[in-house]
C-alpha cells in the first residue's frame, strides 16, 4: 500500500496496534495518540464506518474481521454507522494539542464527529 505510514514497526505490529486504536476510537469516541498515529486511524476508522453505513451480513463479517471487540463492532453498526447516514466522509476530526513532554512527539486528538 503505497502512502501508508510505516510508524516504525514490522507489519504485523503496526496492524495489530492500528486495529486497537481504531476499536478504542469507536469504544470511547476520543482518543489522544501522535500526529502520524492519528492520521492512519482516521483514514482506517473512515473505511469502516463507510462499510458499516451498509449494513449487510458480509460488511458485519468485514468489521468483526478488523475490530478486536466484537460489541464495538456492533455498536459502529447499530449507533455510529446510522448517525452518518446522510454523509459522505469527514467523520473524524484531528486536532493538534503540542509536542509530548518526553521526546517531543507532535501529539493529536483524534474524536467522532
Amino acid at each position: 500500500m503505497p502512502g501508508t505510514r510505516k510508524l516504525g514497526r514490522a507489519t504485523d505490529a503496526r496492524l495489530a496496534m492500528l486495529r486497537a486504536l481504531v476499536t478504542f476510537l469507536f469504544e470511547n469516541g476520543k482518543i489522544e495518540t501522535t500526529l502520524s498515529r492519528a492520521k492512519e486511524v482516521a483514514s482506517l476508522s473512515e473505511k469502516m464506518i463507510t462499510i458499516a453505513k451498509k449494513d449487510t451480513l458480509a460488511s458485519k463479517r468485514q468489521l468483526m474481521a478488523f475490530i478486536t471487540k466484537e460489541d464495538v463492532a456492533t455498536k459502529l453498526i447499530k449507533e455510529i454507522a446510522p448517525k452518518y447516514a446522510d454523509r459522505n466522509g469527514g467523520y473524524t476530526r484531528i486536532t493538534k494539542i503540542g509536542p509530548r513532554r518526553g521526546d517531543a512527539a507532535e501529539m493529536a486528538i483524534i474524536e467522532l464527529i
